[in-house]
């Protein structure tokens, strides 16, 4: 038998590779870390409570370091290729990142999302040079953005895939490593908690397998909205849990379990309802004097909730969320009055209990 040899070597291809992660990682390089900025809490409680700023990212949030990993995992992987467009399944911030990214290296792209995202967001998209198929069932923006790659000889990027797998959970200036390097000279520099939220769930098993990689007793909570998967899924162990309808707070709670939410990493889940997301955000804004987005206060409504069993415990400590991204991209929605009638959202009960807890640390 005679050698076979298939030779597919392209110089041209290996170059503009080579050079695609080079601007990616010279943005990286360039972009300095995120804050870990302290939410002011009674001195006499001795709990300190940090946000992990990820809205100070170029593309204004988390989804930032997602994308950057999810590009760079996919022009290694060779899925990539000039001039083909990248198509991604989001509920926005995820697609604004990616816009950026694929504008920086050269490539068209195209963000598949449900029509009820913000506008804001869609501008954003449009403004980074991509552009936007808008599906009005939520759990379409799957089938609808793997179908629009195949057609346009493009690649589905599936963020809800290859979240967990695309980070570098080991280090690598991850999230988790930047907040313990943090944190390293605070007076508690080993947080009791981190509590997070799941969108694609790349996140939290990026922050679980950190602390278990580096021997930490920090515990990890995933904060999760109504109508979403997740929680149910965790708490039954059972992976095939879907629900009804899609989540109100956009960029976390998803209809199905997604392939990168790494539920055995994960030590507590919590069920924040949509109301309070929104009453937190609207209370943070006078604590911090910004605005930021409904995930965040589904995540830091889980970590007050922590903090008065602290505190009922005797226990001292720190504690850190995530600050997801800004609340400017929600002003039509969360910080609207309009919008919160139209939604059926009470936001009173939630507002007083807040008034109660940092009066009296219960909740």
């Amino acid at each position: 038998m005679q050698t076979v040899d298939v030779n597919r070597y392209d110089p041209e291809r290996r170059a503009w590779i080579a050079e695609a992660v080079r601007r990616i990682k010279a943005e990286a390089n360039r972009s300095a870390d995120t804050h870990l900025i302290t939410v002011p809490l009674p001195p006499e409680w001795g709990i300190d409570l940090y946000l992990k700023d990820e809205s100070t990212h170029p593309t204004g949030s988390l989804k930032h370091r997602l994308a950057r990993s999810l590009f760079l995992h996919a022009l290694c992987n060779g899925w990539i290729s000039p001039g083909a467009p990248v198509v991604e399944a989001s509920s926005g911030s995820t697609a604004v990142s990616e816009a950026y990214f694929a504008k920086l290296i050269g490539v068209p792209f195209v963000a598949v999302m449900a029509r009820g995202t913000s506008q804001a967001k869609i501008d954003l998209i449009e403004a980074a040079g991509g552009s936007c198929e808008l599906v009005d069932d939520p759990s379409e923006v799957y089938s609808v953005a793997q179908d629009l790659a195949a057609e346009r000889g493009g690649h589905y990027m599936d963020q809800f895939t290859f979240a967990e797998q695309a980070t570098d959970w080991r280090g690598n200036n991850n999230i988790a490593e930047s907040i313990f390097d943090q944190l390293s000279l605070e007076r508690y520099p080993e947080p009791e908690w981190i509590v997070g939220t799941a969108g694609t769930g790349g996140t939290s098993a990026t922050i679980a397998r950190f602390v278990a990689y580096t021997g930490r007793q920090t515990g990890v909570c995933v904060a999760d909205p109504e109508n979403s998967a997740f929680f149910p899924a965790w708490r039954d162990a059972d992976c095939h849990t879907e629900t009804a309808i899609g989540s109100r707070i956009e960029g976390i709670g998803r209809q199905r379990v997604e392939p990168s939410f790494v539920g055995t990493g994960i030590d507590r889940m919590m069920v924040v309802p949509d109301a309070a997301s929104i009453a937190t955000i609207r209370h943070l804004e006078g604590l911090i004097f910004r605005r930021v987005g409904g995930s965040t206060g589904t995540g830091l409504w889980a970590a007050y909730r922590i903090i008065a069993e602290m505190l009922a415990q005797g226990r001292t400590g720190s504690i850190v969320a995530l600050l997801c991204d800004s609340g400017e991209r929600y002003t039509d929605k969360y910080y609207s009055d309009e919008w919160v009638v139209q939604a059926g959202l009470d936001l009173a009960p939630y507002t007083r209990q807040l008034t109660e807890f940092f009066a009296t640390g219960r909740i």
